[in-house]
């Protein structure tokens, strides 16, 4: 009785508190998360701003692997949700069961793909010897290994879409507060062991994830787990993976649009300076704890919608859309208040040089306008993707990353410098945010008006 509960509140519990009750443990990892981002980067740099900068250069191939291993578990949270809500326990065991398997394949291929290229993505931007020396070991050492961190991401999403987002926590908490503790002994040698610099950041954040891995396989294994992974005698299922990756795909280019997007600007910023990369890093690890809560927010509400949309139930759907939607736009005007008054404290942190305050401080001012628009968008990208519709989340992204905001960082730069490449964020923010508002009003009126639900809270 308690399991069928816990797996149906999400079709009668007060939707405002419903999407706290599942939002807020995902949070919580996710800003302890941020914090090691952070943290992490404060740490490197300390060794030299070359080693900021390579650790900066590496970053848009990390976002690579969060897309993959991302984007495949919101297709997997998607599905086994909606399978979940229409009341189908075998259909939602078999979408878990061939979500794990998908999150190993996509390791071994990252395994493949560093351990061969490595050398060859670094080169892209032509770096200076010692930040391409710096950004060849921390690559290698977190894109080989990077099966721990898919499976981490997939036991994660599989756990939220039964509605048990507190293990979910727990799974990511446990990995970054590893990381959190052996990121200076690593970096630094404290107490005994050997100082690996930037290859000690890189050691400490895989044993974060195999650390988070272990701790996940035990809880969605266990038999309070409300979908059941059954390893013996396993087949893949084409249709259940077909299923996962109508919406994981989608999801995958969705995130991979980002790390495009930052390669392509980090190509545009090096040819100015360095300097410009690490400040650019600097942003990204900074936004993040801005728009890791809201991510987390995505997370918890996208179940909820997911749920009742297989339910049938319009209202929720909506109200959860609308409640998550008020609470992301509230998250992200803080953040806009805080980039706007505490950007030289913020860079300040990780030992900016005065160029790099110089550059970093407007930089910072002009990009956080464009937070509480990216709030609106990313609630409403997550409803595309909860409904199974994640081809427009994909267009949506497209628009912004790729199609808006790189011609118009590069047009920016030719025209006006520098300083210019800065507006580009919120100029995209704009004209993706009325895309999404149209395509919402698109996808209501032809796959949410007329669903048959209509049970009040």
């Amino acid at each position: 009785m308690e399991n069928t509960q816990a797996q149906n509140k999400m079709g009668y519990l007060p939707v405002p508190g419903l999407i706290l009750e599942m939002s807020l443990p995902i949070m919580v990892s996710m800003l302890v998360l941020a914090t090691y981002n952070i943290v992490d980067s404060i740490f490197v740099s300390r060794i030299s701003e070359n080693a900021l900068t390579a650790v900066s250069l590496v970053f848009p191939f990390q976002m690579l692997i969060t897309a993959v291993a991302v984007g495949t578990a919101a297709g997997a949270n998607s599905l086994i949700a909606r399978r979940l809500g229409a009341q189908d326990q075998q259909g939602a065991d078999k979408a878990a069961t061939n979500a794990l398997f998908l999150s190993v394949a996509s390791g071994v291929f990252f395994l493949l793909f560093f351990g061969l290229l490595t050398p060859v993505l670094i080169g892209v931007f032509k770096p200076e010897a010692q930040i391409a020396e710096y950004a060849n070991t921390y690559l290698y050492l977190v894109g080989t290994p990077a099966v721990f961190a898919c499976i981490q991401v997939m036991e994660e999403k599989i756990l939220q879409a039964t509605g048990n987002t507190v293990h979910s926590m727990l799974i990511q908490l446990t990995g970054a507060v590893f990381n959190l503790i052996f990121d200076p002994i690593l970096i630094f040698g404290l107490y005994g062991f050997p100082a690996l610099g930037v290859a000690g950041a890189a050691i400490a954040t895989v044993g974060g994830q195999i650390i988070g891995m272990i701790l996940g396989a035990f809880l969605i294994f266990s038999k309070k787990c409300l979908v059941k992974i059954s390893i013996k005698g396993f087949r893949p299922c084409m249709e259940t993976i077909k299923n996962i990756y109508v919406v994981g795909i989608p999801s995958i280019f969705l995130q991979m649009v980002g790390s495009v997007m930052n390669v392509g600007l980090n190509k545009i910023l090096i040819s100015f300076t360095p300097t410009a990369v690490s400040v650019m890093g600097v942003y990204f690890k900074l936004q993040s704890f801005i728009f890791m809560p809201v991510f987390g927010l995505n997370s918890g509400t996208m179940p909820v919608m997911g749920y009742n949309f297989g339910a049938r139930n319009k209202k929720r759907v909506m109200d959860a859309l609308k409640y998550g939607s008020l609470y992301a736009f509230c998250i992200m005007t803080v953040g806009l208040i805080i980039f706007q008054f505490c950007s030289p404290f913020m860079l300040k942190l990780f030992d900016a040089s005065p160029t790099m305050l110089e550059i970093g401080v407007p930089a910072l001012k002009t990009i956080s306008l464009c937070f509480p628009m990216a709030a609106l968008g990313i609630m409403l990208s997550s409803l595309f993707q909860a409904i199974g519709n994640g081809k427009l989340s994909l267009l949506m992204s497209a628009l912004r990353q790729l199609i808006i905001l790189l011609p118009a960082a590069f047009i920016l730069s030719r025209l006006f410098g520098l300083s210019a490449v800065w507006y580009a964020f919120p100029i995209a923010e704009v004209f993706s945010l009325i895309f999404a508002s149209v395509m919402v009003v698109r996808v209501y009126n032809a796959q949410i008006r007329y669903l048959e639900g209509s049970r009040e809270d």
